[in-house]
């Protein structure tokens, strides 16, 4: 497994690490003008609710963006006029995603706070500000537990948890003087557990919880916070398990409706784009999957791992280890993180 990359980023242009600080440095005007972002809805509901965003001429910047479901947001947000900066550890395929939607591209990797604070200067310096960061980039491990390798379980949960933690944290200052929007995408993962996904369900459900507390926090700053759970995408990532574990794709099958749907990368990032215009608090993809959540007491109850028993969940897990002894890696094919 290759080592990440723990460089402060690169792109075409550097920034200077004092400029660094001087760029990101939100000013007090432009918190000013950030009420001509919003468009009224009308009515006296929630601010949430009441108050859309125009993503016209607004700066939106994307983690995870050289592919999947960031690749596609990106696209899709800069059709509505958005300005786009993207940000991730595959320089050629950011160059390209960047190069279509006219937008920003900067090389980081998400656990890196340095590489981050360069990435949100370098934006700042080319459009001014941000509006709204979307915490997007997550990995997978394969494999169960006591399959480890224990690295593999820690680097899941060190990208997709402390890494949105780290991308909020180094974009916030910029959002929260725009009275922007931030959305972090975690899963269906976060409330349905599945043998074999021990560090993506647990950081994924961490992330719902440090966007609920974020939202809570920043209610009277008119900074809104949303999280996103999608299901099965089909993307690189989806792909990977599915060709690498028979196990998986079987285990997908037997699923009940919807935990058992594939959606369209397309689909999911129209999805998330509605989202963040509307600035709502919970996105789900496909809007079924809020039933799941409806229902998670029972989802995550002692009746449904029996039922999982019953279904083949032990089993799953057996055939799985072996699966992931003979593929003699902890990633997928196209990861970053060594799958190849």
């Amino acid at each position: 497994m290759s080592a990440p990359l723990t460089t402060n980023g690169r792109h075409g242009r550097r920034v200077r690490r004092a400029d660094r600080h001087r760029v990101g440095r939100p000013t007090e005007a432009r918190y000013r003008s950030a009420d001509h972002h919003w468009v009224a809805a009308g009515g006296d509901r929630d601010q949430e609710r009441s108050m859309r965003l125009d993503l016209r001429d607004r700066t939106i910047l994307i983690t995870g963006a050289a592919r999947g479901i960031g690749a596609q947001l990106a696209r899709a947000a800069a059709a509505r006029g958005a300005r786009v900066a993207v940000v991730g550890l595959e320089p050629a395929l950011l160059r390209q995603v960047a190069a279509e939607v006219g937008g920003h591209w900067y090389e980081c990797d998400v656990t890196d706070q340095a590489g981050l604070d360069d990435a949100v200067a370098s934006t700042v310096q080319r459009y001014g500000g941000i509006d709204v960061v979307v915490a997007n980039a997550g990995i997978a491990n394969i494999g169960t537990v006591s399959t480890g390798p224990v690295d593999a379980l820690a680097r899941t949960i060190e990208v997709n948890l402390t890494g949105v933690v780290r991308t909020v944290s180094a974009a916030l200052p910029q959002v929260r003087a725009a009275r922007g929007h931030v959305l972090i995408v975690s899963s269906a993962a976060a409330f349905a557990a599945m043998p074999g996904m021990a560090a993506y369900c647990a950081s994924k459900a961490g992330v719902e919880q440090f966007g609920n507390v974020l939202r809570l926090e920043n209610r009277r700053r008119g900074l809104t916070v949303g999280t996103a759970h999608p299901i099965w995408i089909d993307t690189d990532l989806v792909r990977d398990i599915r060709d690498d574990l028979a196990s998986f794709h079987t285990a997908q099958r037997k699923l009940p409706w919807p935990l058992n749907t594939t959606v369209s990368v397309e689909r999911c990032a129209e999805a998330l784009l509605r989202g963040i215009e509307g600035r709502r608090r919970k996105v789900y993809v496909p809007r079924s999957i809020a039933l799941v959540q409806a229902l998670r007491p029972v989802v995550l109850s002692g009746f449904a791992d029996r039922l999982i028993d019953r279904f083949g969940g032990a089993e799953l897990a057996e055939r799985m280890e072996a699966e992931v002894h003979r593929l003699g890696r902890s990633f997928g094919r196209t990861s970053v993180e060594g799958g190849q």
